[in-house]
């Protein structure tokens, strides 16, 4: 197959296809699907796929979907990935008219591609409109205009992955996680690259910091709140500690010249017994902990531990326990799962044999290359920072509009992703198994 007639033949089937995709994205804006509670959105996945033409669709036992259009074996297989959960949409009187799962679509101001400037444009409203069911509506009909070359007799030069997971809001990656542990191998698959729909603003997605969560507890003992001295204040003892991580540790992260710095964050404190009139014995504080692909998640914790164990030669009393956080979620078939609440960085260099071929794509189509970074965490810590796998993102949805009450999604640039998706397919399987080169 010419990769350039193909494109040419798939403009007639992108064009036929364009109405029913912003349908599509529609349909899964009206269904809630906060983590644990995907089922609705993974039964739309499916069943469009499956009309849609696509080889194979499946369902894991985890909730997770899968649907092939298969090409040559010895070609590469390209995922392109979307998670299906979302957060939960707030406080309704926020949303300034609009029904967080109405699907509406409407004329209304919104940012331009770099955020200089509002514009007026035809967009989607709803909750997950930029996280993510706009990015995997338009992945979806990738998948399509594929089934349909291929249908008209074109020999696709490697196989089209979509992957739908759960419990990626949750914050341990969970769906992803499992996704590769258990049900690629066992339906013997794999895949070469990866494509992400997180909000990208059309650009070319190349990495993020990675997120660990901590729990420090300093430990004291109770007594009646009325003879504090009786006792040991662990929350007491948690002031220095809190100290010595915003005061020294977090100025001595590095920095990458792509992520930026390393971070830390004190976003939860909790004490126990937790009674007025109890002096409290354990004082729990969550770091969030933002890492860069040159830091050891092992020296990470030690950072934390030498504090302590420098407050404990200064404070006999002083007594800190440091570990990794660990994330216990349900999955919408009911299964329990517990892990690590640990995402790992990963980057991507331009000069990849992947993105190389990813940026020539865009601009077979037209499309200015622009490439970003992320300032959050995805699913991609799986499939590049735990597996090594090539990964971008590429995406029409804005990450300012994420988790807001502001959400929604420019339709134009839907249209715009569905072009950039199906080229960035051609080109890459077209450079064969090269792309595949591990990061």
């Amino acid at each position: 197959m010419e990769k350039y007639a193909a494109i040419e033949d798939a403009k007639q089937y992108m064009d036929e296809y364009r109405e029913d995709m912003i349908v599509f994205a529609q349909k899964l804006l009206k269904v809630k699907s906060i983590s644990g509670h995907e089922k609705g959105i993974a039964d739309l996945y499916l069943e469009e796929m499956e009309k849609l033409g696509y080889d194979e669709v499946f369902r894991d036992e985890y909730g997770n979907v899968v649907g092939l259009v298969k090409g040559e074996e010895n070609g590469p297989t390209i995922m392109y990935n979307s998670h299906m959960d979302h957060v939960d949409e707030g406080d309704l009187s926020n949303w300034e008219g609009y029904d967080p799962y109405g699907g509406l679509k409407d004329i209304c101001e919104v940012d331009n591609q770099e955020k200089t400037a509002v514009e007026k444009s035809t967009c989607l409203h709803g909750r997950a409109a930029s996280d993510v069911k706009a990015g995997g509506a338009v992945q979806i009909y990738t998948g399509a205009v594929l089934a349909r070359l291929k249908k008209e007799g074109y020999a696709l030069r490697g196989t089209f992955m979509f992957s739908g997971v759960v419990l990626e809001e949750a914050g341990e990656n969970l769906g992803m996680k499992l996704l590769h542990r258990e049900t690629l191998p066992k339906h013997g698959l794999d895949y070469d690259c990866v494509v992400s729909s997180e909000a990208s603003s059309l650009k070319l997605a190349l990495g993020h910091r990675g997120r660990i969560e901590y729990l420090a507890t300093t430990l004291g003992r109770t007594s009646h709140g009325s003879a504090p001295w009786l006792g040991i204040n662990a929350i007491y003892k948690a002031i220095p500690f809190i100290n010595k991580v915003k005061d020294e540790l977090y100025p001595s992260l590095p920095t990458d010249p792509d992520l930026g710095q390393a971070s830390i964050s004190l976003n939860i404190i909790e004490c126990t017994p937790g009674a007025l009139s109890i002096v409290p014995d354990h004082c729990m504080m969550s770091f969030d902990r933002r890492t860069l692909p040159s830091e050891d998640p092992q020296e990470v914790l030690v950072q934390f531990e030498n504090i302590a164990s420098k407050l404990a030669e200064e404070d006999s009393e002083f007594k800190a326990e440091v570990q990794v956080k660990q994330g216990t979620q349900t999955t919408y078939t009911g299964i329990t799962v517990t892990d690590d609440k640990n995402s790992y960085p990963w980057k991507i260099s331009r000069e990849h044999p992947f993105v190389k071929a990813a940026a020539k794509a865009l601009e077979d189509v037209g499309q200015q290359v622009k490439y970003t970074h992320w300032t959050f965490a995805t699913d991609l810590s799986v499939t590049a920072g735990m597996y090594h796998k090539p990964s971008i993102g590429y995406s029409p949805m804005q990450e300012q509009y994420a988790h807001t009450p502001y959400d929604k999604v420019r339709v134009d640039f839907m249209q715009t992703a569905l072009d950039g998706n199906i080229s960035i397919f051609l080109s890459c399987t077209e450079a064969g198994k090269e792309i595949g080169k591990l990061i």
